[in-house]
């Protein structure tokens, strides 16, 4: 599918985009943050819609729920930045959270080889950001690095798949 191939391609440039530039002011890295969340979020939903006719459990169901989850954080962080600046260093909790339950989810669909090797990846990502979490609470800007590691990891998968 095209789509799918310039969703890889814009996932890459914008993972690199996010590891090159990762010196922001915590405002900026809240909006980094909620807009990464926006697209990882709408791309759980596109991907758990699409899962619920080929996989029969309820994990579709779960990914369709962590994608809207995510896409309430991310307009939080978009919009409400003064609100939330306190929550700057919990946001590597929150996003890995959802990543593991992503990749937690992806390694049960077992849609193909590619979207299993994405899912471990992933789910180790949001095990890393748990772990950055403990060291790094003063540190925020560690997560664009992050998220740019999991947008590349996610646009690469869908590269490969097509």
């Amino acid at each position: 599918m095209e789509i799918n191939k310039m969703a890889g391609y814009l996932s890459i440039i914008l993972g690199l985009v996010f590891i090159i530039f990762p010196m922001f002011s915590a405002g900026l890295v809240s909006v980094i943050v909620g807009l990464s969340l926006l697209f990882f979020g709408i791309s759980a939903i596109f991907m758990g819609w699409n899962m619920r006719n080929e996989v029969d459990n309820a994990f579709p169901n779960i990914i369709l729920a962590i994608g809207i989850i995510a896409v309430i954080f991310g307009f939080l962080f978009i919009f409400y930045i003064d609100a939330l600046s306190f929550l700057i260093g919990f946001q590597f909790y929150i996003v890995g959270f959802i990543m593991i339950v992503f990749g937690i989810g992806g390694l049960f669909s077992n849609m193909t080889r590619v979207s299993t090797f994405s899912s471990v990846l992933v789910l180790l990502m949001g095990i890393l950001a748990i772990a950055l979490a403990i060291f790094a609470i003063n540190q925020p800007v560690y997560i664009a690095i992050l998220i740019g590691i999991v947008l590349i990891i996610e646009g690469a998968a869908l590269l490969i798949s097509n």
